[in-house]
C-alpha cells in the first residue's frame, strides 16, 4: 500500500479529486493541517463523489504525527525544485509520496530535512510553474504503482 500525503491542502475540489483517486487505487489518504477548507465542504464532496466512502483518509495535526501514525519510513516529495526525477526513482509498498499547498508548495525547511535524494520532479515544459494538484498525484502515484505492478488492481 502506498500512502498520498497532502500537506495543508487549500482547494477542496482537488482534495476531492485526490481522495476519488486514493479510492479507486486502494491508496491511504493522509490530510496534514491545517486545512484550508472543512472536511464536509460542498465543494469537496462534489469532486470526490461518492468515493468518500470508500477512502482510507485520515487526518492529522503535522507530518511527524501522519508519519508515526502511519509507520510510513520513506517520504518522497514532490516538488518543482526536486532535482531528481519522479520516475528515477525505486518506489516500494509503505512509502509515502507528499504533496505541498497549491498555492506556495511545500516549505523549504521540509525539503531540507528530507534531502535531496526524497525531493522528487515531474517534468515539464521549463517555463511551466506547476501542475494542477490532482495531476501531479496522479503522475506520482501511477508511476509508483506501475512500479509495485499495481499491486492486485485489475
Amino acid at each position: 500500500m502506498l500512502h498520498v500525503m497532502l500537506f495543508e491542502p487549500q482547494i477542496p475540489p482537488n482534495t476531492g479529486n485526490v481522495m476519488r483517486l486514493c479510492a479507486n487505487s486502494g491508496a491511504t489518504l493522509h490530510l496534514i493541517g491545517p486545512l484550508g477548507f472543512e472536511l464536509d465542504d460542498t465543494r469537496l464532496k462534489r469532486a470526490g463523489l461518492d468515493y468518500r466512502h470508500w477512502a482510507d483518509v485520515r487526518q492529522h495535526d503535522d507530518l511527524d504525527q501522519a508519519r508515526l501514525a502511519a509507520g510510513i519510513q520513506r517520504i518522497y516529495a514532490f516538488t518543482t525544485k526536486g532535482s531528481r526525477r519522479h520516475c528515477d526513482v525505486r518506489f516500494a509498498p509503505g512509502d509515502g509520496l507528499l504533496f505541498g499547498p497549491e498555492t506556495r508548495g511545500l516549505p523549504a525547511s521540509l525539503l531540507e530535512a528530507l534531502g535531496p535524494d526524497q525531493c522528487l520532479r515531474i517534468p515539464m515544459q521549463p517555463e511551466s510553474r506547476s501542475l494542477n494538484l490532482a495531476n501531479a498525484v496522479a503522475i506520482g502515484l501511477y508511476e509508483a504503482m506501475r512500479q509495485l505492478e499495481f499491486g492486485g488492481l485489475e
